[in-house]
């Protein structure tokens, strides 16, 4: 599995982390045997995201199946066929003009439906990670820090507040969870770190700031099982849908 990441303070970039890490024992149950996941920035950056995240890669353990590879101008993305965001070529726009515009959907049509579904949720669809992901966040003291009870002894989250909600609580992805952990992120990885993690002048020519991801899965013989190309902010692959994809493959053999 390769996954083509953004730059390390990107909302895509630090989703992918937290995605990766809650389902890669489940990647590894349907065969996913290596993980490169690709960032568009500096090694020290990337690795402080992993940090942020707990996402432990081969240089924080021998055993993780995850390496961390840096592509600080994001070529490699390109070369796959990323999406490269609003007026790409443009070089007398300013890429923070480039990356508001496309907070509006402009070169990035789903970014407004990802955002949007944040807040209204999900009867249907289940995303656990994100849970997961807000628990690693109050564990470090990440605000908002109301979302969950979790004990002190074992860690384990005991109480989701989302699902306390009034007629939605019981659904599969609740109203507003998921806002919250992107709020948390924004706040608390992203902006607090933002030193560390953003894009340096080099990056900024070569456009990683508005450049999207995407990610392909092979098997032994080098055969696409799955492949996405982010088509906006917020809109990284379903790793539900992976799951689904690579598990039918292997009951086809």
């Amino acid at each position: 599995m390769l996954i083509m990441g953004t730059y390390a303070a990107d909302f895509n970039a630090v989703e992918y982390a937290q995605r990766l890490r809650y389902y890669l024992p489940k990647l590894q149950e349907c065969g996913v045997g290596k993980v490169g996941f690709v960032l568009n920035c500096e090694a020290d950056a990337a690795k402080k995201l992993a940090e942020l995240v707990d996402l432990e890669t081969t240089d924080t353990s021998e055993a993780s199946p995850v390496e961390l590879l840096v592509d600080p101008l994001g070529e490699a993305g390109r070369k796959f066929g990323v999406g490269r965001g609003w007026l790409p070529d443009n070089e007398d726009t300013s890429p923070y003009l480039k990356l508001f515009g496309m907070l509006w959907g402009l070169g990035a049509w789903a970014t407004l439906p990802a955002v949007i579904g944040g807040y209204i949720g999900n009867p249907f669809v289940a995303q656990p990670w994100i849970e997961d992901a807000l628990a690693v966040g109050q564990k470090k003291k990440r605000w908002p820090d109301t979302a969950l009870e979790i004990d002190e002894t074992t860690g384990d989250v005991k109480v989701n507040k989302f699902s306390e909600l009034p007629y939605v609580g019981s659904w599969e992805r609740r109203p507003l969870e998921l806002a919250t952990l992107r709020l948390q992120n924004m706040i608390d990885i992203s902006i607090k770190n933002w030193k560390e993690l953003a894009p340096n002048g080099d990056a900024l020519e070569a456009g990683v700031l508005t450049q999207l991801g995407g990610c392909v899965i092979v098997d032994s013989s080098g055969n696409s099982v799955f492949e996405w190309k982010d088509p906006g902010i917020c809109a990284v692959a379903n790793f539900e849908n992976i799951l689904k994809k690579i598990s039918a493959q292997v009951d086809e053999k």
